[in-house]
């Protein structure tokens, strides 16, 4: 055995943090760990390994280069959050808090190719030399340069286009999320138009949900009981507009438009997100 059961525990964290980042789903980080402990207990070389942890990272990063091949090749969309079973999502979810990872660059990071993403979680996130990312690609060293500099133009922010013009004011926007993620009902009343709406699309309400809502209290009442929902939003560029996307887990379900006039809110959209929807970085991804 070229690895000790030892080594292996100390590197776990480690290989979960990069499978987790590579897959998006812990249930998946954790079978891709665990593949790479049997390709690890079971290999036979008589070389000695000088970094156990960053031999095991190349194994675990073949083992989901694989698996994003895979998943390429049945032509499986990302994964929505509705479509996650709950236990799933709840590991996701804890993952994302006790790293304090970006649930923003994991919505994002499912807009890579394989080789991308790949390429861009070891180099960027995890400070991997380009010599051994070639090795997990396969390629050259110059090839994976090409491939985390690729991701760093598909991961940067959209240009800013006509349908930014008028835009909601972002602090207005910003000030009333904050509110919201605490259920402080009264800064979000401050907040609100006397006269705002509430538009929502009737899936993301309780069973007979009124699909609209009129008057800064009754929607601030409301807006506080989804608080836990809200807390799951991050800011993206959705289909070229602004928006607060609501991820648990990183796992996009539902998108929340708001408009301002005035210096108040006078309109909150909540909208499924869908498959075809293009989510784009509203900043640099280094302020995510």
């Amino acid at each position: 055995m070229l690895i000790t059961v030892e080594e292996f525990e100390t590197a776990r964290p480690r290989l979960l943090s990069v499978a987790h980042r590579m897959l998006g789903s812990a249930h998946d980080a954790q079978d891709a760990v665990q593949t790479a402990w049997v390709r690890a207990a079971t290999a036979r070389t008589s070389a000695a390994i000088e970094n156990p942890s960053a031999w095991l990272t190349t194994v675990t990063a073949r083992v989901c280069l694989d698996e994003l091949r895979a998943r390429r090749r049945r032509a499986e969309a990302p994964l929505l959050a509705d479509a996650v079973p709950a236990e799933d999502l709840a590991a996701d979810e804890a993952i994302l808090r006790a790293e304090d990872v970006s649930r923003a660059l994991m919505v994002l990071l499912d807009r890579l190719t394989p080789p991308q993403r790949v390429a861009y979680v070891l180099h960027d996130l995890f400070s991997t030399p380009f010599d051994r990312i070639a090795d997990v690609l396969g390629g050259t060293v110059p090839g994976a340069k090409q491939h985390a500099s690729r991701a760093r133009r598909r991961l940067a922010p959209a240009p800013p286009g006509a349908e930014e013009t008028g835009r909601a004011d972002q602090r207005i926007v910003d000030a009333f999320m904050t509110a919201a993620r605490t259920g402080d009902t009264r800064g979000m009343i401050k907040l609100l138009a006397p006269d705002s709406v509430r538009d929502a699309e009737a899936a993301l309400l309780p069973h007979g949900g009124r699909t609209t809502l009129t008057g800064a209290a009754d929607i601030a009442t409301e807006t506080a009981r989804f608080r836990d929902r809200i807390r799951a939003a991050c800011r993206l560029t959705v289909n070229g507009r602004p928006m607060y996307v609501i991820a648990p887990g990183g796992h996009p379900f539902a998108t929340i438009g708001i408009s301002t006039a005035g210096g108040q809110v006078t309109r909150i959209t909540l909208r499924q997100v869908r498959a075809e929807d293009r989510f784009d970085a509203p900043e640099p991804l280094t302020a995510l």
